[in-house]
């Protein structure tokens, strides 16, 4: 122990025992200024050694891409409906869906479907949640936009639940909001499949332009006029394919439509849709505004296309749009779109602007 005391300090040979002179000494110790020119040089060396190593490094790289990442998700949090459709409209004219996460499949397939038709740039995506508009315009810049407040639930609501309620309801102001701007909308579920193109068959200068929602056939060159009101008073017209030119009638069905839905909300005894309430206002405007309806071949209801093979032998060829309701469940209408050869999203999603999505969304 005391011989370890008393050991001699053992002395580094590389250090100099004899310095020059204790003013060159003290000298080597002092701070370098950053303001000294060779402060200034070794700043400038430091600035281009990060600059050629830090994009070759891995946590930097993931900093700044975290950066750009929220970076984007703040600009699309704050993107306007104006600019969304100021940005899609071509002609004057927008395509709108409305689409919460669960049916982002349904959503490319309709988009695969219009690509077809070489629509595809008019079509705007109102997002019912944060996931679906950071997703779109991840993939299709944009094309998408939120309009607050978004809808708490994210799950597929089934039809005449008080979400899908919600959800629906929604619809005329997006679209009234839009005709204000001074557009032409043509708003579609995306439970639907384009065959053709449907603006060959807007004809004329009508306000609203709009399809039956009945499965009873029409005649081939029936009338254009909306039809009688059925047992409950109204008529069955589809609020899922609608046509609208910017004028003061479809602006006031728009208004009354919102009226209507607020004079009959959603009830356990009443479970409500928007649909009832789109026919009233139609009901209710039909002497004011310029109504129009679309010829049932072309735009056939679901209760239609789906079960009555003879008729759609009969009209083969003459099919534009087919939508996929009077069937509810989201594997139900899954499947039928693939029993007839309608589910795209399998064998074309490279044709869908939004490209080939994770099948994450099969869990749901």
């Amino acid at each position: 122990m005391s011989s370890f005391l008393h050991q001699r300090p053992i002395q580094n040979p590389f250090s100099k025992a004899y310095p020059i002179s204790p003013r060159s000494s003290s000298s080597s110790q002092r701070p370098i200024s950053i303001f000294s020119p060779i402060g200034l040089i070794l700043l400038l060396s430091l600035i281009v050694i990060l600059g050629v190593f830090l994009p070759w490094s891995g946590m930097p790289q993931s900093i700044f891409s975290n950066s750009k990442k929220a970076y984007s998700l703040s600009k699309w949090r704050d993107y306007s409906l104006a600019e969304a459709a100021s940005f899609v409209a071509k002609n004057g004219t927008v395509i709108v869906c409305a689409v919460s996460q669960p049916y982002l499949p349904f959503l490319s397939n309709w988009l695969i479907s219009i690509t077809r038709q070489k629509h595809q740039e008019k079509v705007l995506v109102i997002a019912e949640d944060y996931a679906t508009l950071y997703k779109v315009n991840e993939k299709w810049p944009g094309h998408a936009v939120l309009v607050p407040p978004a809808p708490d639930s994210q799950t597929a609501h089934k039809f005449g639940s008080q979400g899908f309620f919600n959800f629906t309801s929604r619809r005329p102001r997006h679209l009234l909001q839009i005709l204000e701007l001074g557009y032409n909308v043509m708003y579609n579920d995306v439970d639907m499949v384009w065959l053709g193109d449907p603006f060959r068959y807007l004809e004329g200068n009508h306000d609203v332009y709009f399809t039956d929602d009945m499965a009873v056939v029409k005649p081939l060159k029936h009338s254009h006029d909306l039809p009688p009101p059925g047992k409950k008073g109204r008529t069955y017209i589809c609020s899922c394919m609608i046509f609208l030119h910017p004028t003061d009638g479809a602006k006031l069905v728009m208004k009354k439509w919102i009226e209507e839905l607020q004079a009959q909300p959603w009830s356990k005894a009443k479970k409500a849709n928007d649909q009832p309430a789109f026919n009233w206002a139609l009901n209710k405007t039909a002497g004011l505004v310029d109504l129009y309806l679309l010829p049932q071949t072309a735009f056939p209801t679901g209760g239609l296309y789906f079960k009555n093979r003879t008729w759609v032998q009969q009209t083969k060829g003459m099919h534009v749009i087919i939508h996929n309701n009077y069937i509810t469940g989201f594997d139900k209408k899954i499947k039928r779109f693939q029993d007839y050869g309608l589910w795209l999203v399998d064998d074309h999603a490279l044709e869908s602007p939004l490209g080939r999505l994770s099948k994450s969304w099969k869990t749901l």
